[in-house]
Parts: C-alpha cells; structure tokens; sequence
C-alpha cells in the first residue's frame, strides 16, 4: 500500500495511461490504419504519449482543480 498522502499521484499515474492509451491507440489507428505491425507503432506512441501525460496532470492538477472548484456551487 503507499501512503494516502500519494494518493493524487497515483490517481494521475493510472488515469494519465489509461487516456493516453486510448488517445494514441486512436491515433495511431487514423495514422497508419490496421497494417501489420499496428501493435508496436501503437506501444511506442503510447510509451511516449504517457511519458508526457502523466507529468502534465500531475503538474496541472491543482491548477485544474481551483479552476473547477471556482465553477461549482457549493452544496
């Protein structure tokens, strides 16, 4: 288990790969369309696709968060 003080971090890591896996999977297929070796072009643009998301969420988070808190109402 890792301590509830990480739990955002781990929030962006796993959310930050499913997205990007799904985007670049998308991607991809637009790219290049169902030709042999699909899966890998796929792999390598997720790989560098996740490299950047994560790092990115977790950076733009709090920011993310004050923006939508100011845009709910309470209750």
């Amino acid at each position: 288990m890792i301590p509830a003080r990480l739990a955002p971090y781990a929030i962006a890591l796993i959310l930050s790969g499913i997205m990007s896996f799904i985007v670049s999977g998308i991607a991809t297929w637009r790219a290049l369309g169902l030709i042999e070796g699909f899966g890998a072009a796929w792999m390598g643009a997720w790989s560098l696709a996740w490299a950047v998301a994560f790092p990115t969420l977790a950076l733009f988070r709090p920011l993310v968060t004050k923006l939508v808190m100011g845009l709910v109402r309470a209750g």
